[in-house]
């Protein structure tokens, strides 16, 4: 064949999901144009996943498997695109969005930057490359990242969607990320998301000083049978906690936090001027 690609599948999880693809679709005597139309892509774009130049997706995943027959198999396309991404998530990050997925109500705090459920796509992969630069991750792993977040947005926008409580410490809104086009749209979007009949944003002021009662960034879910779970993480591991005697005192805690923060329109008003570049 011309032009053909030898494939490592030692090279990385994605050259190993590429090679495994063109073998499954060349035992079915599929060419990258025939699978291509029946997953709704281009022969590039199999191409492309195939020599791991691009990263599959959720959706890549499924609809392989649909078209080469191997959905709810040991070697699902599906599965094999999870341990991908679960292997590069801290510990317990995995179980719990999963359960964020499921969640009625979500709770969380956040320093220091804006929450990946809040963050739109131009931010995301700002932070994404500058952990690239600074070598803690690679650049696919920053893919995979930037994907996980829209995954995790994607499957909140279902039927009927959790509540979602957030707090964001006066830190995320001023730290900038990016361009400043790029800042001013994640704002934007900040102030798009509070106006959503499900959600509430507030922010916790600097001068809360040490009335503020959360170091670190924290979530609480509810889910649908009102069972409570909180998750948090450090450096090195994230912790994924159901222990109701541990949670609750975290949620106790987090309304503490929401009398202390500002209200919701005081709080956009503080994202609307600082969008526009007033102090």
């Amino acid at each position: 064949m011309v032009n053909r690609k030898e494939l490592n599948p030692e090279a990385s999880p994605h050259a190993a999901f590429g090679a495994k693809l063109r073998v499954v679709r060349e035992g079915l005597g599929l060419t990258q144009d025939q699978l291509g139309n029946e997953m709704g892509y281009t022969c590039g774009h199999i191409s492309s996943v195939e020599t791991g130049r691009k990263v599959p997706t959720l959706r890549f995943s499924r609809q392989a498997d649909r078209a080469l027959g191997t959905a709810n198999t040991e070697d699902a396309f599906e599965r094999q695109w999870r341990e991908i991404r679960q292997g590069s998530l801290l510990e317990g990050a995995p179980e719990y969005m999963g359960c964020e997925a499921r969640s009625a109500e979500i709770r969380l705090y956040e320093v220091g930057v804006v929450p990946g459920l809040l963050q739109t796509p131009e931010y995301a992969l700002t932070l994404a490359e500058g952990a690239v630069l600074r070598g803690s991750i690679t650049e696919e792993q920053a893919a995979e990242r930037v994907q996980m977040i829209a995954d995790r947005q994607d499957a909140l926008k279902r039927r009927t969607p959790p509540m979602v409580f957030v707090v964001l410490d006066e830190s995320c809104l001023r730290r900038p990320v990016g361009e400043p086009a790029i800042m001013n749209a994640q704002l934007e979007h900040l102030m798009e998301f509070a106006d959503r009949p499900n959600t509430m944003v507030q922010v916790a002021p600097f001068d809360l000083g040490a009335r503020r009662p959360f170091d670190l960034p924290i979530y609480i879910l509810t889910m649908p049978d009102r069972q409570l779970m909180s998750y948090a993480e450090s450096a090195q591991r994230g912790h994924l906690d159901r222990e109701s005697t541990s949670v609750l005192p975290l949620l106790t805690a987090y309304h503490q936090l929401q009398a202390l923060a500002l209200s919701q329109a005081a709080s956009v008003a503080m994202i609307s001027q600082l969008r526009k570049g007033t102090p």
